[in-house]
Protein backbone atom coordinates (compact mmCIF):
# COMPACT_ATOMS: atom_id res chain seq x y z
CA UNK A 1 0.00 0.00 0.00
CA UNK A 2 2.96 2.67 0.94
CA UNK A 3 4.11 2.09 -2.59
CA UNK A 4 1.13 3.19 -4.39
CA UNK A 5 0.68 6.21 -1.80
CA UNK A 6 4.24 7.03 -2.70
CA UNK A 7 3.58 6.72 -6.22
CA UNK A 8 0.64 9.01 -5.78
CA UNK A 9 2.03 11.69 -3.68
CA UNK A 10 4.72 12.16 -6.43
CA UNK A 11 2.48 11.07 -9.45
CA UNK A 12 -0.82 13.42 -8.77
CA UNK A 13 0.98 16.56 -8.86
CA UNK A 14 3.24 15.91 -11.85
CA UNK A 15 0.31 14.32 -13.71
CA UNK A 16 -1.99 17.43 -12.91
CA UNK A 17 0.80 19.90 -13.70
CA UNK A 18 0.77 18.02 -17.26
CA UNK A 19 -2.86 18.10 -17.70
CA UNK A 20 -3.17 22.33 -16.54
CA UNK A 21 -0.30 22.74 -19.72
CA UNK A 22 -1.99 20.86 -22.17
CA UNK A 23 -5.79 22.51 -21.36
CA UNK A 24 -4.53 25.92 -22.19
CA UNK A 25 -5.19 28.86 -20.84
CA UNK A 26 -8.24 29.29 -23.05
CA UNK A 27 -9.85 27.52 -20.40
CA UNK A 28 -8.21 29.13 -16.97
CA UNK A 29 -11.49 27.70 -14.85
CA UNK A 30 -10.87 24.03 -16.03
CA UNK A 31 -7.44 24.59 -14.77
CA UNK A 32 -8.11 26.13 -11.61
CA UNK A 33 -10.36 23.13 -11.52
CA UNK A 34 -7.43 20.81 -12.09
CA UNK A 35 -5.11 22.08 -10.00
CA UNK A 36 -6.82 22.77 -6.72
CA UNK A 37 -8.11 18.77 -7.76
CA UNK A 38 -4.96 16.97 -8.15
CA UNK A 39 -2.58 19.19 -4.97
CA UNK A 40 -5.71 18.47 -2.51
CA UNK A 41 -5.65 14.26 -4.03
CA UNK A 42 -1.85 14.52 -2.99
CA UNK A 43 -2.49 16.00 0.28
CA UNK A 44 -4.63 13.45 1.29
CA UNK A 45 -2.41 10.85 0.22
CA UNK A 46 0.05 12.05 2.16
CA UNK A 47 -2.41 11.94 5.09
CA UNK A 48 -3.23 8.29 4.27
CA UNK A 49 0.91 7.45 3.89
CA UNK A 50 1.14 7.92 7.66
CA UNK A 51 0.28 5.41 9.76
CA UNK A 52 2.51 3.05 6.85
CA UNK A 53 5.27 4.40 7.81
CA UNK A 54 8.55 2.44 8.21
CA UNK A 55 11.89 2.31 7.94
CA UNK A 56 11.84 0.01 5.04
CA UNK A 57 12.15 0.19 1.32
CA UNK A 58 8.44 1.03 0.24
CA UNK A 59 9.00 1.61 -3.48
CA UNK A 60 12.31 0.12 -5.46
CA UNK A 61 12.80 1.16 -9.07
CA UNK A 62 15.64 -1.11 -10.43
CA UNK A 63 17.73 0.79 -13.04
CA UNK A 64 21.31 -0.70 -12.28
CA UNK A 65 24.60 0.58 -13.15
CA UNK A 66 26.04 3.46 -11.72
CA UNK A 67 22.34 4.88 -11.47
CA UNK A 68 21.67 2.06 -8.53
CA UNK A 69 18.06 1.30 -7.49
CA UNK A 70 16.30 4.54 -7.27
CA UNK A 71 13.76 3.64 -3.46
CA UNK A 72 12.10 5.64 -1.59
CA UNK A 73 11.12 5.10 1.88
CA UNK A 74 8.02 6.13 4.39
CA UNK A 75 9.68 7.04 7.67
CA UNK A 76 8.83 9.52 9.59
CA UNK A 77 11.02 12.28 8.58
CA UNK A 78 9.88 11.76 5.12
CA UNK A 79 6.28 11.63 5.63
CA UNK A 80 5.98 14.38 7.80
CA UNK A 81 7.67 16.34 5.12
CA UNK A 82 5.72 15.11 2.38
CA UNK A 83 2.22 16.09 4.07
CA UNK A 84 3.87 19.29 4.68
CA UNK A 85 4.82 20.27 0.98
CA UNK A 86 1.55 18.45 -0.34
CA UNK A 87 -0.92 19.75 2.36
CA UNK A 88 0.66 23.57 2.35
CA UNK A 89 1.24 23.41 -1.42
CA UNK A 90 -2.57 23.00 -2.05
CA UNK A 91 -3.99 25.86 0.47
CA UNK A 92 -1.56 28.04 -1.22
CA UNK A 93 -2.65 26.49 -5.08
CA UNK A 94 -6.80 27.56 -3.55
CA UNK A 95 -5.38 30.58 -2.05
CA UNK A 96 -3.81 31.54 -5.56
CA UNK A 97 -7.44 31.19 -7.07
CA UNK A 98 -8.40 34.44 -5.51
CA UNK A 99 -5.13 35.77 -5.70
CA UNK A 100 -4.25 35.30 -9.78
CA UNK A 101 -7.27 35.88 -10.83
CA UNK A 102 -7.21 38.16 -13.93
CA UNK A 103 -3.43 37.38 -14.44
CA UNK A 104 -2.13 36.05 -17.79
CA UNK A 105 -0.07 32.53 -18.84
CA UNK A 106 -2.19 30.83 -15.37
CA UNK A 107 -1.10 27.48 -17.29
CA UNK A 108 2.38 27.80 -16.49
CA UNK A 109 1.89 29.12 -12.84
CA UNK A 110 -0.07 26.40 -11.79
CA UNK A 111 2.10 23.93 -13.51
CA UNK A 112 5.43 25.13 -11.89
CA UNK A 113 3.62 24.86 -8.42
CA UNK A 114 2.25 21.60 -9.18
CA UNK A 115 5.91 20.86 -10.15
CA UNK A 116 7.33 22.32 -7.36
CA UNK A 117 5.08 20.37 -4.74
CA UNK A 118 5.99 16.66 -6.33
CA UNK A 119 9.39 17.70 -6.55
CA UNK A 120 10.02 18.62 -3.12
CA UNK A 121 7.64 15.22 -2.17
CA UNK A 122 10.14 13.13 -4.07
CA UNK A 123 13.45 14.86 -2.17
CA UNK A 124 11.71 14.07 1.07
CA UNK A 125 11.08 10.49 0.39
CA UNK A 126 13.65 8.94 -1.45
CA UNK A 127 16.83 7.42 0.00
CA UNK A 128 18.70 7.39 -3.08
CA UNK A 129 21.25 10.11 -3.03
CA UNK A 130 21.82 10.35 -6.63
CA UNK A 131 17.48 10.83 -6.99
CA UNK A 132 17.72 13.13 -4.22
CA UNK A 133 19.85 15.64 -5.88
CA UNK A 134 17.55 15.64 -8.76
CA UNK A 135 14.82 16.37 -6.83
CA UNK A 136 17.02 19.15 -5.28
CA UNK A 137 17.80 20.79 -8.84
CA UNK A 138 14.05 20.57 -10.07
CA UNK A 139 13.01 22.68 -6.29
CA UNK A 140 15.46 25.13 -7.41
CA UNK A 141 14.39 25.35 -11.23
CA UNK A 142 11.03 25.23 -9.74
CA UNK A 143 11.63 28.54 -7.75
CA UNK A 144 13.55 29.99 -10.12
CA UNK A 145 10.61 30.11 -12.40
CA UNK A 146 8.04 31.17 -10.26
CA UNK A 147 10.12 33.97 -8.64
CA UNK A 148 10.21 35.36 -12.30
CA UNK A 149 7.05 34.45 -12.95
CA UNK A 150 6.45 38.31 -13.84
CA UNK A 151 8.97 37.97 -16.23
CA UNK A 152 8.51 41.50 -17.78
CA UNK A 153 9.51 42.71 -13.63
CA UNK A 154 13.19 43.54 -14.05
CA UNK A 155 13.43 42.93 -10.14
CA UNK A 156 11.39 39.46 -10.21
CA UNK A 157 13.64 37.95 -13.03
CA UNK A 158 16.82 39.11 -10.68
CA UNK A 159 15.47 37.82 -7.46
CA UNK A 160 15.09 34.66 -9.67
CA UNK A 161 18.05 34.73 -11.09
CA UNK A 162 19.91 35.32 -7.86
CA UNK A 163 18.08 32.27 -5.97
CA UNK A 164 18.85 30.05 -8.97
CA UNK A 165 22.89 31.10 -8.81
CA UNK A 166 23.40 31.22 -4.88
CA UNK A 167 21.44 28.57 -3.98
CA UNK A 168 23.46 26.38 -6.74
CA UNK A 169 26.12 26.65 -4.11
CA UNK A 170 24.09 24.35 -2.09
CA UNK A 171 23.92 21.72 -4.92
CA UNK A 172 27.22 21.38 -5.72
CA UNK A 173 27.71 20.72 -2.24
CA UNK A 174 25.44 18.18 -2.72
CA UNK A 175 26.50 16.55 -5.86
CA UNK A 176 30.15 16.46 -4.32
CA UNK A 177 29.18 14.37 -1.01
CA UNK A 178 26.76 12.03 -3.20
CA UNK A 179 29.71 11.18 -5.43
CA UNK A 180 32.06 11.18 -2.69
CA UNK A 181 30.14 8.24 -0.88
CA UNK A 182 29.38 6.37 -4.01
CA UNK A 183 33.20 6.20 -5.31
CA UNK A 184 33.51 4.76 -1.27
CA UNK A 185 30.82 2.75 -0.86
CA UNK A 186 29.81 1.45 -4.44
CA UNK A 187 26.03 2.57 -3.70
CA UNK A 188 23.81 6.04 -3.39
CA UNK A 189 21.90 4.12 -0.77
CA UNK A 190 21.70 6.94 2.02
CA UNK A 191 20.44 5.09 4.59
CA UNK A 192 23.42 1.86 3.99
CA UNK A 193 26.02 5.06 4.57
CA UNK A 194 23.86 6.44 7.58
CA UNK A 195 24.21 3.06 9.03
CA UNK A 196 27.97 2.73 8.40
CA UNK A 197 29.56 6.14 7.80
CA UNK A 198 33.17 5.20 8.77
CA UNK A 199 33.19 3.13 5.40
CA UNK A 200 34.58 6.71 4.34
CA UNK A 201 37.96 7.72 5.56
CA UNK A 202 37.87 10.09 8.40
CA UNK A 203 39.34 13.18 6.14
CA UNK A 204 36.48 12.29 3.15
CA UNK A 205 33.87 11.89 5.70
CA UNK A 206 34.53 15.67 7.02
CA UNK A 207 34.55 16.65 3.54
CA UNK A 208 30.94 15.25 2.63
CA UNK A 209 29.79 16.29 6.39
CA UNK A 210 30.89 19.71 5.85
CA UNK A 211 29.37 19.87 1.81
CA UNK A 212 26.39 18.52 3.04
CA UNK A 213 26.58 22.06 5.73
CA UNK A 214 27.55 24.36 2.80
CA UNK A 215 24.22 22.63 0.77
CA UNK A 216 22.08 23.13 3.28
CA UNK A 217 23.11 26.63 3.89
CA UNK A 218 22.58 27.84 0.45
CA UNK A 219 19.51 25.71 0.35
CA UNK A 220 17.79 27.36 3.91
CA UNK A 221 19.37 30.89 2.93
CA UNK A 222 21.57 30.63 6.15
CA UNK A 223 24.86 32.55 6.31
CA UNK A 224 26.55 33.32 4.58
CA UNK A 225 24.02 32.73 1.66
CA UNK A 226 21.15 34.35 3.32
CA UNK A 227 20.19 37.18 1.08
CA UNK A 228 18.47 35.82 -2.00
CA UNK A 229 15.45 34.72 0.34
CA UNK A 230 14.44 38.72 0.69
CA UNK A 231 14.81 38.96 -3.20
CA UNK A 232 13.09 36.25 -3.76
CA UNK A 233 9.57 38.25 -2.50
CA UNK A 234 8.85 39.51 -6.05
CA UNK A 235 7.59 36.02 -6.75
CA UNK A 236 3.56 36.43 -6.31
CA UNK A 237 2.50 36.05 -2.53
CA UNK A 238 1.03 32.05 -2.87
CA UNK A 239 5.00 31.47 -4.43
CA UNK A 240 5.99 32.92 -1.26
CA UNK A 241 4.38 30.78 1.08
CA UNK A 242 5.26 27.86 -0.53
CA UNK A 243 8.79 28.38 -0.82
CA UNK A 244 9.00 29.78 2.83
CA UNK A 245 6.87 27.24 4.67
CA UNK A 246 6.16 24.27 2.56
CA UNK A 247 9.51 23.68 0.09
CA UNK A 248 12.67 25.33 -0.94
CA UNK A 249 13.81 26.46 2.40
CA UNK A 250 12.59 23.14 3.85
CA UNK A 251 14.90 21.42 2.48
CA UNK A 252 18.29 22.37 3.23
CA UNK A 253 16.95 21.82 7.23
CA UNK A 254 15.80 18.43 5.91
CA UNK A 255 19.11 17.21 4.56
CA UNK A 256 20.90 17.97 8.06
CA UNK A 257 18.50 16.26 9.97
CA UNK A 258 18.55 13.20 8.07
CA UNK A 259 22.16 12.72 7.90
CA UNK A 260 23.07 13.87 11.46
CA UNK A 261 23.32 10.83 12.41
CA UNK A 262 26.47 10.25 10.10
CA UNK A 263 28.30 13.71 10.99
CA UNK A 264 27.72 14.43 14.50
CA UNK A 265 30.81 12.57 15.26
CA UNK A 266 32.85 14.79 12.75
CA UNK A 267 35.08 16.80 14.52
CA UNK A 268 33.91 20.57 14.60
CA UNK A 269 30.72 19.83 12.44
CA UNK A 270 28.60 20.18 14.93
CA UNK A 271 29.49 23.14 16.42
CA UNK A 272 29.78 24.85 12.75
CA UNK A 273 26.13 24.24 12.68
CA UNK A 274 25.67 25.62 15.69
CA UNK A 275 27.87 28.94 14.46
CA UNK A 276 26.02 29.06 11.50
CA UNK A 277 22.52 28.44 12.84
CA UNK A 278 23.06 31.05 15.51
CA UNK A 279 24.76 33.94 13.52
CA UNK A 280 22.03 33.17 10.64
CA UNK A 281 19.29 33.55 13.10
CA UNK A 282 20.39 37.19 14.90
CA UNK A 283 21.38 38.50 11.87
CA UNK A 284 18.02 37.97 9.87
CA UNK A 285 16.16 38.90 13.38
CA UNK A 286 17.76 42.48 13.11
CA UNK A 287 17.38 42.68 9.24
CA UNK A 288 13.56 41.90 9.96
CA UNK A 289 13.51 44.80 12.62
CA UNK A 290 14.36 47.80 10.00
CA UNK A 291 12.81 46.30 6.79
CA UNK A 292 9.50 48.25 5.75
CA UNK A 293 8.45 46.04 3.16
CA UNK A 294 5.62 43.70 4.92
CA UNK A 295 6.56 40.54 2.62
CA UNK A 296 10.75 41.23 3.34
CA UNK A 297 10.24 41.45 6.94
CA UNK A 298 8.33 37.47 7.11
CA UNK A 299 11.12 36.72 4.94
CA UNK A 300 14.17 37.30 7.12
CA UNK A 301 11.82 35.83 9.70
CA UNK A 302 11.76 33.30 7.73
CA UNK A 303 15.76 32.93 7.60
CA UNK A 304 15.77 33.80 11.44
CA UNK A 305 13.51 30.32 12.66
CA UNK A 306 15.66 28.04 10.49
CA UNK A 307 18.48 29.62 11.59
CA UNK A 308 16.77 28.07 14.92
CA UNK A 309 16.23 24.62 13.32
CA UNK A 310 19.25 24.67 12.27
CA UNK A 311 21.48 25.24 15.97
CA UNK A 312 19.05 22.87 16.89
CA UNK A 313 20.24 20.14 14.89
CA UNK A 314 23.65 21.41 15.63
CA UNK A 315 22.94 21.07 19.65
CA UNK A 316 21.61 17.31 19.03
CA UNK A 317 17.84 18.44 19.00
CA UNK A 318 16.49 17.08 15.86
CA UNK A 319 13.22 16.17 16.93
CA UNK A 320 13.05 20.07 18.08
CA UNK A 321 14.20 21.18 15.15
CA UNK A 322 11.82 19.29 12.60
CA UNK A 323 8.72 19.85 15.24
CA UNK A 324 9.36 23.67 14.82
CA UNK A 325 9.99 23.21 11.50
CA UNK A 326 6.36 21.59 11.34
CA UNK A 327 5.09 24.16 13.17
CA UNK A 328 6.66 27.12 11.74
CA UNK A 329 5.43 26.02 7.91
CA UNK A 330 2.07 26.48 9.55
CA UNK A 331 2.07 30.04 11.06
CA UNK A 332 4.52 31.01 8.34
CA UNK A 333 2.23 30.22 5.45
CA UNK A 334 -0.57 31.78 7.56
CA UNK A 335 1.07 35.11 7.57
CA UNK A 336 2.61 34.74 3.71
CA UNK A 337 -0.87 34.02 3.11
CA UNK A 338 -2.83 37.07 4.96
CA UNK A 339 0.02 39.59 3.78
CA UNK A 340 -0.75 38.72 0.52
CA UNK A 341 -4.42 39.34 1.35
CA UNK A 342 -3.22 42.63 2.68
CA UNK A 343 -0.94 43.43 -0.45
CA UNK A 344 -3.84 42.28 -3.30
CA UNK A 345 -6.18 44.49 -1.65
CA UNK A 346 -4.26 47.85 -1.24
CA UNK A 347 -1.41 47.39 -3.81
CA UNK A 348 1.66 48.03 -1.90
CA UNK A 349 3.74 46.25 0.44
CA UNK A 350 5.31 49.34 2.19
CA UNK A 351 4.03 49.27 5.79
CA UNK A 352 4.89 52.49 6.21
CA UNK A 353 1.96 53.43 3.80
CA UNK A 354 -0.51 51.36 6.17
CA UNK A 355 -2.56 51.84 9.18
CA UNK A 356 -5.62 50.94 10.42
CA UNK A 357 -6.48 48.44 8.23
CA UNK A 358 -7.47 46.36 10.81
CA UNK A 359 -11.18 47.88 10.83
CA UNK A 360 -11.42 47.02 7.14
CA UNK A 361 -10.03 43.65 7.31
CA UNK A 362 -10.94 41.91 10.59
CA UNK A 363 -10.70 38.42 9.07
CA UNK A 364 -7.26 39.03 7.77
CA UNK A 365 -6.32 41.14 11.12
CA UNK A 366 -7.51 37.90 13.10
CA UNK A 367 -5.85 35.50 11.13
CA UNK A 368 -2.22 37.34 11.26
CA UNK A 369 -2.76 38.40 15.11
CA UNK A 370 -2.96 34.58 14.91
CA UNK A 371 -0.06 33.71 12.85
CA UNK A 372 2.01 36.68 14.61
CA UNK A 373 1.87 35.30 18.01
CA UNK A 374 2.71 31.75 17.43
CA UNK A 375 6.12 33.46 15.72
CA UNK A 376 6.56 35.45 18.16
CA UNK A 377 5.99 32.37 20.88
CA UNK A 378 3.19 33.40 22.82
CA UNK A 379 2.22 30.08 25.05
CA UNK A 380 -0.73 27.99 23.52
CA UNK A 381 -0.07 28.88 20.16
CA UNK A 382 2.29 26.29 18.24
CA UNK A 383 5.23 28.35 17.84
CA UNK A 384 5.92 28.57 21.64
CA UNK A 385 5.92 24.99 22.42
CA UNK A 386 8.41 24.28 19.56
CA UNK A 387 10.81 27.00 19.95
CA UNK A 388 10.96 26.39 23.80
CA UNK A 389 12.28 22.69 22.95
CA UNK A 390 14.77 23.91 20.70
CA UNK A 391 15.98 26.46 23.64
CA UNK A 392 15.45 23.35 25.89
CA UNK A 393 18.44 21.18 23.83
CA UNK A 394 20.45 24.16 23.59
CA UNK A 395 20.55 24.60 26.92
CA UNK A 396 21.65 20.80 27.99
CA UNK A 397 23.86 20.35 25.00
CA UNK A 398 24.97 23.35 23.04
CA UNK A 399 27.11 25.97 24.86
CA UNK A 400 25.87 28.84 26.86
CA UNK A 401 26.66 31.30 24.65
CA UNK A 402 24.78 30.10 21.71
CA UNK A 403 21.53 29.94 24.20
CA UNK A 404 21.91 33.40 25.37
CA UNK A 405 21.91 34.59 21.72
CA UNK A 406 19.40 32.22 20.85
CA UNK A 407 16.93 33.87 23.61
CA UNK A 408 17.78 37.35 22.57
CA UNK A 409 16.70 36.36 19.13
CA UNK A 410 13.33 35.43 20.79
CA UNK A 411 13.45 38.68 22.46
CA UNK A 412 14.16 39.99 18.63
CA UNK A 413 11.40 37.95 17.22
CA UNK A 414 8.62 39.70 19.46
CA UNK A 415 9.80 42.83 18.83
CA UNK A 416 9.68 42.91 15.17
CA UNK A 417 6.36 40.71 15.25
CA UNK A 418 5.01 43.05 16.97
CA UNK A 419 6.14 46.61 15.26
CA UNK A 420 5.06 44.56 11.71
CA UNK A 421 1.76 43.97 13.43
CA UNK A 422 1.01 47.10 14.39
CA UNK A 423 2.38 49.16 11.82
CA UNK A 424 -0.62 47.16 9.17
CA UNK A 425 -3.41 46.52 11.13
CA UNK A 426 -3.36 49.44 14.57
CA UNK A 427 -3.56 52.82 14.74
CA UNK A 428 -4.56 55.18 12.48
CA UNK A 429 -4.32 55.05 8.85
CA UNK A 430 -1.27 56.44 7.44
CA UNK A 431 -2.28 56.88 4.18
CA UNK A 432 -5.47 57.26 1.77
CA UNK A 433 -5.28 53.28 0.66
CA UNK A 434 -8.44 51.16 1.65
CA UNK A 435 -8.52 47.53 1.94
CA UNK A 436 -11.12 44.63 1.68
CA UNK A 437 -11.35 41.67 3.45
CA UNK A 438 -10.26 38.77 2.03
CA UNK A 439 -12.34 36.75 -0.76
CA UNK A 440 -13.74 33.14 -0.47
CA UNK A 441 -10.69 31.30 -1.52
CA UNK A 442 -8.55 33.41 0.37
CA UNK A 443 -10.83 32.22 3.62
CA UNK A 444 -10.83 28.98 2.67
CA UNK A 445 -6.83 28.61 2.64
CA UNK A 446 -6.53 30.81 5.60
CA UNK A 447 -8.54 29.37 8.00
CA UNK A 448 -7.07 25.77 8.87
CA UNK A 449 -3.64 27.55 8.66
CA UNK A 450 -5.34 29.57 11.63
CA UNK A 451 -6.85 26.58 13.08
CA UNK A 452 -4.00 24.40 12.91
CA UNK A 453 -1.55 27.65 14.76
CA UNK A 454 -3.62 26.26 18.05
CA UNK A 455 -3.74 22.45 17.54
CA UNK A 456 -0.38 21.07 15.84
CA UNK A 457 1.55 20.96 18.46
CA UNK A 458 -0.95 18.11 19.78
CA UNK A 459 0.56 16.48 16.69
CA UNK A 460 4.12 16.45 19.08
CA UNK A 461 4.19 13.16 20.60
CA UNK A 462 2.61 10.70 17.63
CA UNK A 463 5.61 12.61 15.13
CA UNK A 464 8.19 11.91 18.01
CA UNK A 465 6.17 7.95 18.00
CA UNK A 466 7.19 7.54 14.34
CA UNK A 467 10.42 9.11 14.39
CA UNK A 468 11.72 6.68 17.31
CA UNK A 469 10.68 3.44 15.64
CA UNK A 470 11.19 4.39 12.14
CA UNK A 471 14.12 6.66 11.98
CA UNK A 472 16.03 4.61 14.74
CA UNK A 473 19.66 6.13 13.90
CA UNK A 474 18.87 9.12 15.59
CA UNK A 475 18.18 7.22 19.09
CA UNK A 476 15.29 9.77 19.86
CA UNK A 477 13.28 9.24 22.64
CA UNK A 478 10.41 12.09 23.56
CA UNK A 479 7.73 10.60 24.99
CA UNK A 480 3.49 11.59 24.98
CA UNK A 481 2.45 14.72 23.40
CA UNK A 482 1.51 15.47 27.37
CA UNK A 483 4.81 14.86 28.39
CA UNK A 484 6.40 17.05 25.67
CA UNK A 485 4.73 19.48 26.74
CA UNK A 486 4.47 19.21 30.47
CA UNK A 487 8.08 19.62 30.25
CA UNK A 488 7.99 22.57 28.18
CA UNK A 489 5.76 24.34 30.83
CA UNK A 490 7.76 22.85 33.79
CA UNK A 491 11.23 23.97 32.93
CA UNK A 492 12.45 27.02 34.71
CA UNK A 493 14.11 28.51 31.13
CA UNK A 494 11.00 28.77 29.24
CA UNK A 495 10.08 31.76 31.97
CA UNK A 496 13.37 33.07 31.08
CA UNK A 497 12.49 33.04 27.72
CA UNK A 498 9.03 34.26 28.28
CA UNK A 499 10.63 37.34 30.20
CA UNK A 500 12.51 37.84 27.14
CA UNK A 501 9.75 38.00 24.96
CA UNK A 502 7.50 40.05 26.96
CA UNK A 503 10.68 42.66 27.01
CA UNK A 504 10.44 42.34 23.38
CA UNK A 505 6.89 43.24 23.51
CA UNK A 506 7.20 45.70 25.89
CA UNK A 507 10.24 47.67 23.83
CA UNK A 508 7.73 48.74 21.06
CA UNK A 509 4.89 49.37 23.55
CA UNK A 510 7.46 52.08 24.93
CA UNK A 511 9.18 53.10 22.15
CA UNK A 512 8.79 56.93 22.32
CA UNK A 513 10.26 56.53 25.98
CA UNK A 514 12.67 54.51 24.91
CA UNK A 515 13.59 56.95 21.73
CA UNK A 516 17.06 57.26 22.94
CA UNK A 517 18.04 53.70 22.93
CA UNK A 518 17.06 53.95 19.10
CA UNK A 519 19.31 56.42 18.67
CA UNK A 520 22.03 54.64 19.91
CA UNK A 521 21.53 51.43 18.10
CA UNK A 522 20.84 53.53 14.63
CA UNK A 523 24.02 52.53 13.47
CA UNK A 524 23.45 48.85 14.21
CA UNK A 525 20.14 49.95 12.13
CA UNK A 526 21.43 51.19 9.34
CA UNK A 527 24.15 47.81 8.95
CA UNK A 528 21.02 45.35 8.85
CA UNK A 529 19.24 47.72 6.80
CA UNK A 530 22.69 46.55 4.29
CA UNK A 531 22.46 42.73 5.10
CA UNK A 532 25.35 43.56 7.37
CA UNK A 533 27.79 43.81 3.52
CA UNK A 534 26.49 40.35 2.29
CA UNK A 535 24.57 41.78 -0.04
CA UNK A 536 27.03 43.34 -2.17
CA UNK A 537 29.39 39.74 -1.81
CA UNK A 538 26.32 37.99 -3.37
CA UNK A 539 25.32 40.49 -5.85
CA UNK A 540 28.87 40.35 -7.00
CA UNK A 541 28.57 36.61 -7.49
CA UNK A 542 25.95 36.73 -9.42
CA UNK A 543 26.80 39.50 -11.57
CA UNK A 544 30.19 37.29 -11.99
CA UNK A 545 28.38 34.64 -12.84
CA UNK A 546 26.26 36.48 -15.61
CA UNK A 547 29.02 38.18 -16.98
CA UNK A 548 30.64 34.72 -17.65
CA UNK A 549 27.86 33.32 -19.12
CA UNK A 550 27.31 36.21 -21.63
CA UNK A 551 30.89 35.66 -22.57
CA UNK A 552 30.32 32.14 -22.98
CA UNK A 553 27.16 33.03 -25.43
CA UNK A 554 29.74 33.51 -28.11
CA UNK A 555 30.37 29.85 -27.96
CA UNK A 556 26.70 29.19 -29.44
CA UNK A 557 26.34 28.77 -33.12
CA UNK A 558 22.89 29.94 -32.73
CA UNK A 559 21.86 27.31 -35.08
CA UNK A 560 18.92 25.44 -33.19
CA UNK A 561 19.98 22.17 -35.22
CA UNK A 562 23.68 22.29 -33.84
CA UNK A 563 22.77 23.28 -30.16
CA UNK A 564 20.38 20.35 -30.10
CA UNK A 565 22.93 18.18 -31.64
CA UNK A 566 25.54 19.41 -28.92
CA UNK A 567 23.52 18.88 -26.18
CA UNK A 568 22.19 15.54 -27.18
CA UNK A 569 25.79 14.34 -27.94
CA UNK A 570 26.68 15.58 -24.75
CA UNK A 571 24.01 13.74 -22.24
CA UNK A 572 24.78 10.32 -24.06
CA UNK A 573 28.15 10.41 -23.89
CA UNK A 574 28.08 11.02 -19.91
CA UNK A 575 25.38 7.95 -20.06
CA UNK A 576 27.90 6.26 -21.77
CA UNK A 577 30.09 6.89 -19.23
CA UNK A 578 28.80 6.17 -16.32
CA UNK A 579 26.93 2.53 -17.90
CA UNK A 580 30.35 1.54 -18.33
CA UNK A 581 31.30 2.58 -15.02
CA UNK A 582 28.58 1.14 -13.51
Amino acid sequence: MANVLILLILGLPWLGALLVWWVGDQRSKAQIVLAILFSVLAGVASLVLIPFASNSVALNIPLGGAFGDFTFVADGLGIYLAAIATIIGSLAVIFSVDYMRGEAQLGRYYALVLFFIGGMAGLVLTSNLLLMFVFWEITALCSYALISFHSDDPKAVYGGIKALIVTQFGGIGLLAGALLIYAYSGSYDLQAFIANPQILPPGVLAVTAFGFLVAAAAKSAQFPFQTWLPDAMEAPTPISALIHAATMVNAGVYLLARFYPAFERVPGWREAVVVVGVVTALMAALMALVSNDLKRVLAYSTVSQLGYMVYAIGTGGVFASQFHLMSHSVFKALLFLAAGAVIHSIGTRDIRQMGGLGAQMPLVRTVFAIGALSLAGIPILNGFWSKELILESGSAHGPLWAWVMMVICAGLTALYTFRCFWLVFAGEPRSHLHGHDAGTAMKVALIPLAVGAFLTELLAGPFAYILEHTVPLMEIEVGTTLSILEEVVTTPLTLVALAVVALGLAVWWWREKLSGLSEALAGIGRVAADSFGFEAINRGIVNSTNWLSEKLRRTQTGLLNWNIFGITAGFLLVLIILVIGG
